[in-house]
């Protein structure tokens, strides 16, 4: 609780990507410098094609998590790079405000030559970061009063097809 003051003052928009991450499978991660992404395919070659976490009712994966955005801060708080925990896996991560405030549903993105849209589904921690991070951190982020907050990032959809590379600005399209 008491790092919430610091996670809170990240800057509105204009962050740069951070940890570019392609996700082929369940807790694969490959970083990298650069992803294309794609309104019919998402981030073609990743687990989004194949097996989405969420499906629409014809067994397609949900638009609203071809993308997924990580509060540097947060990162910053439950894992440590070079340690022996695994990664987040979220497809990028920016030092960027996430709260339903700043970034509402729908809010477009310009990321690189791409454009997001927020989505309205919730990102609230799955099993996995609970595992990883400790129940503290779990709770943390899944806390009823924190859901406007959204301290487990935010979900998009891909609104624009483009490329987005590592340092590339997160501009908050008003």
């Amino acid at each position: 609780m008491a790092a919430l003051p610091g996670v809170l003052a990240a800057p509105k928009t204009g962050s740069a990507v951070e940890y570019l991450c392609f996700r082929p499978g369940y807790g694969e991660r490959d970083f990298r410098f650069e992803l294309t992404l794609t309104r019919d395919r998402g981030i073609p070659g990743e687990r989004w094609e194949t097996a989405p976490w969420l499906k629409r009712e014809d067994g397609t994966g949900h638009p609203g998590i071809q993308v997924s955005i990580l509060p540097r801060r947060v990162l910053d708080l439950v894992w440590r790079e070079g340690d022996e925990t695994v990664s987040p896996g979220d497809t990028f991560v920016a030092d960027l405000d996430m709260t339903e405030a700043n970034l509402p549903e729908g809010q477009l993105l310009a990321v690189g030559s791409a454009v997001l849209r927020v989505s309205g589904v919730w990102n609230d921690g799955c099993a996995k970061w609970k595992v990883r991070y400790g129940t503290p951190a779990y709770d943390w982020v899944r806390a009823p009063e924190h859901k406007a907050l959204r301290l487990r990032g935010v979900l998009c959809s891909i609104e624009q097809d483009g490329v987005i590379r590592l340092g590339d600005k997160v501009h908050v399209l008003r």
